[in-house]
């Protein structure tokens, strides 16, 4: 896949160097939710995440345009701005730079129009950032040097890593059909056909099916399929990920493999960026699902330290 090149990319201190005024807005848009907080422009560098001055902060769903299509995941977009600035008793004209961290925008393309449809909502002297979201991800566990390697896994995954003299790899993060299948959606995507197949009796039986048409609550398994399809939107999908942990907790060796082969494919999904970048030794940062089980693996390549970081 194609690497994305830097649009007016800078790092944490660039933002705040625009200390003439006014605030600035940083957006973290993923599958599961988008958040937008507001800041100050004029601020001087954190120490740390604890001591930025956040004014507000909105919360909106999905801004994945591969899961919801391009018009909602633009209006959830707008709609979590305007928020975050009415909580913050401001309006768009006191914008001074906008950073959009969006899962999904995979390719200068993706940037270029993005930059577009922003710059009309903003005043003309504003700046503006789009990444993927993983960029920020990694941002935030480094204090915005961006040197070292993040896994996401959400409803969705990716791992992102950058080299101290900014190269760059990624690997997975282009959705269930091509492959995320250590994501939050792959999880419950396998239960759901691990359910239908002990129906039709290809495959083995599974407390799956009681939970989770408990959780659906449908009366048989045939019902899922009317169920998935009226809407088959990733969070949606992924919200049955939580069952399936419960049932593998209670024993049951279907979804104790989804699980055992889900984070598999993560540790496989950091080990390829890892190995690209000759990051060997050097740490990473990651959410806290799985990392237990990850760290076997990711040990096979010699990775450092890993990092804990918050989920939004």
């Amino acid at each position: 896949m194609r690497e994305m090149g830097g649009y007016e990319n800078g790092d944490s201190t660039a933002a705040a160097g625009l200390a003439d005024g006014g605030v600035i807005l940083g957006v973290d848009g993923g599958t599961t939710n988008t958040v937008c907080v507001c800041l100050p422009a004029a601020m001087s560098p954190p120490e740390s995440p604890a001591a930025v001055p956040v004014l507000a902060r909105a919360v909106a769903g999905c801004s994945n345009r591969n899961s919801v299509g391009e018009s909602t995941a633009l209006e959830t977009l707008e709609q979590v701005m305007t928020e975050a600035l009415a909580l913050a008793n401001t309006d768009r004209s006191a914008v001074r730079a906008v950073c959009l961290a969006v899962s999904g925008v995979n390719h200068p393309s993706d940037q270029l129009r993005m930059l577009e449809w922003i710059r009309d909502l903003f005043p003309e002297n504003s700046k503006f950032f789009v990444e993927n979201d993983a960029v920020a991800a990694l941002a935030s566990g480094t204090m915005g040097k961006l040197h070292g390697c993040v896994l996401i896994a959400g409803t969705g995954c990716i791992a992102y890593g950058v080299t101290e003299d900014g190269k760059v790899a990624r690997a997975a993060g282009a959705g269930p059909v091509l492959g995320d299948w250590g994501s939050g959606y792959g999880i419950a995507a396998q239960a759901l056909t691990a359910v239908i197949k002990a129906y039709d009796g290809r495959g083995p039986q599974t407390s799956l099916t009681k939970d989770i048409l408990e959780k659906l609550e449908l009366s048989s398994p045939d019902e899922i399929i009317g169920w998935t399809y009226a809407d088959p939107s990733w969070a949606r999908i992924a919200a049955l990920v939580p069952v399936v942990v419960s049932s593998a907790e209670d024993g049951d060796e279907v979804a104790n493999r989804i699980l055992h082969d889900s984070v598999q494919e993560l540790a496989d999904t950091v080990i390829a960026v890892v190995r690209r970048l000759r990051l060997c030794g050097e740490g990473g940062t990651s959410n806290r699902c799985c990392l237990a089980s990850l760290e076997p693996s990711l040990q096979r390549v010699e990775i450092g330290e890993w990092k804990l970081i918050p989920g939004i």
